[in-house]
Formats: structure tokens, sequence, C-alpha cells
């Protein structure tokens, strides 16, 4: 099911407080960090967007006490997917038409990065520090 809109933060209001600090570590949940993604997506391209989407996931994680919570592939590989999405040129123009065309984003269960990762690459060590390329066909199942 995809997310309900956060109708209290603006999409400008919600970039502000996460990037200063403001936004509660309790309302960044998986679905926020998807949003927060397609924002800088339709602000920059995407090789910025690694870079900055990144290193905010760090200082945010950092500021709530949690600095080793940041997982580059699992990052990167959501950046890569919104993008391509993004793409399409029926994509919506607004993030709750984004959010609701785009369910499987949001899904744990199934969880869409088993499309195209092993769990145990996943859970590596590896693969938290450094952006690990797929090991699995997407489509083959989990």
């Amino acid at each position: 099911m995809p997310p309900e809109p956060a109708p209290a933060l603006s999409d400008a209001a919600f970039v502000r407080a996460f990037e200063t600090g403001a936004l509660p570590a309790g309302a960044f949940d998986h679905e926020a960090h998807v949003r927060l993604a397609w924002l800088y997506l339709r602000e920059d391209p995407l090789p910025s967007v690694l870079q900055r989407y990144g290193d905010g996931l760090r200082r945010f994680a950092t500021r709530h006490g949690k600095p080793d919570l940041y997982h580059e592939t699992i990052t990167w590989a959501f950046l890569f997917l919104i993008h391509e999405r993004m793409t399409h040129p029926d994509v919506p123009a607004t993030w709750p038409a984004f959010a609701a065309a785009n369910a499987d984003l949001f899904s744990r269960t199934p969880f869409i990065l088993n499309r195209y990762y092993h769990p145990a690459t996943l859970a590596s060590p590896r693969a938290k520090a450094v952006f690990v390329m797929p090991d699995r066909l997407a489509g083959n199942g989990v």
C-alpha cells in the first residue's frame, strides 16, 4: 500500500526540515526516504543526487545518534529505481500520484531489492560500505 501524503509539510518544508535537522527521526521512515529521493531527483541530475542524498542521510543518522545506520547499496539502488521510474513519459507529476503509481517501492513483503540482490549480499558489510552491483537478474524471483 502506498503511503499517505504528509499534509503537515509541503515539499519545500520537508526538504528544509530534513536538511536543517529539524525533522524528528521518527518522521523519517522508509516512505519519507523515498519522498526525499523523489524531490531531490526532481531538482538535480542523478550523479549529484547520489552525493547529496548520501551525505544528507549520513548527517541525519549521525544527528540522531545512529552514525552506522547508512547503507550505500540500499541507498543507491533505491535512487536508481526511483530515477528510472521518473523517466517514464507518463510519470505522475505529484508526490501522492507517484507514490500511488509505484507502490512496490514501499512494500516490505516482498522487498523490491530482493529482485536484484540476494539477502546475504545486502546484509554484507561490503554492501553497507560501498555500492555493490546487483547479483540477481530482475524478474527471476526470490
